[in-house]
């Protein structure tokens, strides 16, 4: 989490950096860390399936509750250690210049998704696309998943829960090398060699 906070708190561009949490050690590192925790999170937001939409239209409506004139808002990912500054940056530029509702952070598959293969149940392998089976990779039209970083969007985007992934929305493209979702022990260890080569490289 020390990671995301500074990475937002590098990029200038924020009134309150607030931390949505229901834990008490959470809420104290994220002081620590230069953040505020100004409300607990409501238990009906705190469980595993809650979706970035519902956590931020509750910030953005707790601040608006206190006088605020919220207009745009950034949810920024705590499982992200590699989040660099610069690139939410662009992430706001985008939401600004173009008139989309929101601006996230994609990078591309490393391999073409067209030609993506399933195992069956006795274990043999079927090709996804059977039409791409013999199609170049380099034919092939890149593809992008969501990076997990960051997440612009104005206000009310959030509060009414339009969708992420539509066409009022662009991507922030980033390096592959830059993104490690963690959700589990294998994307940990993974993370923890990607950061000390890119701490090495940097």
């Amino acid at each position: 989490m020390s990671y995301s906070i500074a990475a937002a708190v590098d990029t200038g561009l924020f009134d309150h950096i607030a931390v949505s949490t229901d834990d008490a050690e959470i809420a104290e590192v994220a002081r620590a860390c230069g953040a505020e925790t100004p409300f607990v999170r409501p238990a009906a937001l705190s469980d595993d399936f809650t979706g970035t939409n519902a956590v931020v239209a509750h910030a953005v409506a707790w601040y608006r509750e206190q006088g605020h004139d919220v207009r745009y808002a950034c949810c920024v990912y705590a499982t992200a250690p590699m989040m660099e500054a610069r690139y939410i940056r662009l992430g706001w530029d985008a939401l600004a210049a173009s008139g989309v509702q929101f601006a996230f952070s994609v990078t591309s598959f490393p391999f073409p998704i067209q030609r993506a293969l399933r195992i069956l149940p006795d274990g043999s392998i079927e090709a996804l696309q059977p039409k791409h089976r013999m199609t170049r990779s380099q034919d092939l039209e890149p593809t992008y998943h969501d990076a997990a970083q960051f997440y612009w969007g104005t206000a009310d985007a959030f509060v009414s829960s339009q969708p992420l992934f539509a066409t009022h929305s662009a991507g922030v493209v980033l390096p592959r090398h830059l993104v490690q979702d963690i959700d589990t022990p294998e994307d940990w260890e993974r993370a923890e060699l990607m950061y000390r080569a890119w701490r090495g490289a940097k």
